[in-house]
């Protein structure tokens, strides 16, 4: 006798028995498509005992509109079996892809055994500067055999503004009065989840020693030194090693003052030096380590008397180097040498000949407060492109005479009061920054800008060149010495004596 056929209503309750869900934050594990004709699919609750359900670690992730990008973490729970996937895509909200942010889209995997986070990373756009906050949504969509959490989306708020915090003392403050747009990667690092915090509370707990070893091991390190602005004296030099962390930021928070106490450098950064391990064959083209320094105060840094005599502040050969809302006052060099250079900052054999960012920065900014070198009583380089971005350059000397090579009965050098600027392939870039009343010896009052092939140029733009004394050899413009060939692009400037 033919049994008579009997049909089913899927309830959203039935539908959770075979693995749906009539949430909107689960996968539709209940389609039909997961269901195997003649038997009964695993259930949600089963899938998520099994393999672990997926989820962003949090509802929300703050960003500044300054940071370059942000990073959402996605985590994986309750169980590591099984292997599972979500894609994920950002939509608009009050913030818009291609002016506020960058589109993302993509597949995250995770193998059996694998129970560890996996990253987004989305850059964040700082060409189109707005007041408040404008957020949008990243959303996750569950791929074969995987259960979302309960943070199946998560919204990334972004703010808007200067984005720089501000050092609480009566020292010239961070940068110029520029506005002009940052590029992504130039801004601020992402220093919420620090590897090191130098410091339990009080400032006697943050120690010069506490921070050597911090840099030495690499990774963002932050400051629990209190709610008062506190001078670190650096009894040691930091020093990044090769071997360490492939990124390190140190991180003031606009609080923290470095001081060299006038008797040594205070970072230092070598990818050739044997002493810091050598990690690859090619040390003069090697892109780790790189280091940021952000909302820091530099004081006091020495270079004199060190090996490499560049540098008072930074010293930096190979990897990369930023420098983003910081402030660099009274740090020396060695002040005699025909290319001895960088009262504040040093660098060299930036990788792949990449730029090295400082922005929103302050080098001198009263007469008292002077960084000195040889030449480039601020910044001193050979072979690096240098983009400056809404910085300020006051007051800064190149200490020395008779250029380069050194005129006769000359200890050599004296060029670039602001900015020295040796080597061959380079660019150097000035944008809403102010460069005033550096002085020099030789060449150069502002800048001395030497491409040896010239192959080399300088673009200026919205920035203000006036004030600075002394020097000759300006064919083009005042306080600028460069050879004729060299091309220069003003916009938006004032260049005047």
């Amino acid at each position: 006798m033919r049994q008579a056929p009997v049909f089913w209503l899927l309830t959203s309750t039935a539908l959770s028995a075979y693995g749906g869900t009539s949430t909107g934050f689960g996968a539709d594990t209940g389609s039909v498509s997961n269901i195997a004709a003649g038997a009964a699919a695993p259930s949600a609750a089963a899938n998520a005992a099994t393999n672990g359900t997926i989820g962003f670690s949090a509802s929300s992730f703050a960003v500044n509109q300054w940071a370059g990008s942000v990073m959402l973490t996605v985590k994986r729970g309750t169980s590591d079996k099984g292997a599972v996937s979500v894609t994920y895509s950002t939509t608009n909200e009050t913030a818009v892809a291609g002016t506020n942010y960058s589109a993302a889209s993509g597949t995250l995997n995770w193998a059996s055994g694998d129970g560890s986070s996996k990253t987004i990373t989305i850059p964040i756009d700082s060409s189109n500067v707005f007041k408040g906050t404008k957020y949008f949504m990243v959303k996750l969509v569950a791929g074969a055999n995987t259960v979302l959490g309960a943070q199946a989306n998560s919204s990334v708020i972004i703010t808007g503004g200067t984005g720089f915090v501000s050092f609480p003392d009566n020292l010239p403050a961070a940068g110029s009065n520029g506005t002009d747009p940052i590029p992504a990667g130039a801004g601020l690092e992402d220093t919420s989840h620090p590897t090191h915090v130098i410091g339990n509370g009080t400032p006697s707990s943050c120690t010069s020693a506490e921070l050597v070893a911090a840099v030495k091991a690499g990774g963002i390190i932050t400051f629990d030194c209190g709610s008062e602005p506190v001078t670190i004296e650096m009894t040691e030099t930091a020093q990044v090693f090769n071997d360490g962390s492939a990124k390190t930021v140190i991180d003031g928070r606009g609080l923290i003052t470095l001081n060299g106490m006038k008797q040594r450098r205070i970072l230092y950064m070598n990818t050739c030096d044997p002493n810091l391990v050598w990690t690859t064959s090619h040390c003069d083209n090697q892109e780790y380590p790189q280091l940021t320094v952000q909302n820091l105060t530099f004081s006091g840094g020495d270079a004199s008397n060190e090996t490499i005599v560049e540098g008072g502040a930074i010293y930096a050969r190979g990897g990369r180097l930023k420098v983003v809302n910081s402030r660099f006052f009274s740090n020396v060099c060695a002040s005699t040498g025909p290319d001895t250079a960088g009262g504040a900052i040093y660098s060299t054999e930036q990788y792949q000949g990449l730029p090295l960012y400082v922005v929103h920065s302050t080098f001198g900014g009263e007469s008292n407060l002077r960084n000195t070198c040889s030449n480039g009583g601020a910044l001193g380089s050979i072979g690096v492109s240098w983009t400056v971005i809404n910085t300020l350059i006051e007051y800064n000397r190149a200490l020395g005479k008779g250029g380069n090579p050194a005129a006769s009965g000359t200890p050599g050098g004296g060029s670039g009061g602001a900015i020295y600027n040796d080597g061959n392939a380079m660019v150097l870039t000035i944008d809403g920054s102010q460069l005033n009343y550096n002085r020099v010896n030789t060449y150069g009052s502002a800048i001395f800008f030497v491409s040896d092939d010239l192959t080399g140029s300088i673009a200026i733009t919205d920035a203000t060149i006036m004030g600075n004394i002394g020097g000759t050899w300006y064919d083009k413009y005042p306080q600028i010495s460069a050879e004729e060939s060299t091309p220069i692009t003003v916009k938006n400037s004032i260049i005047v004596n």
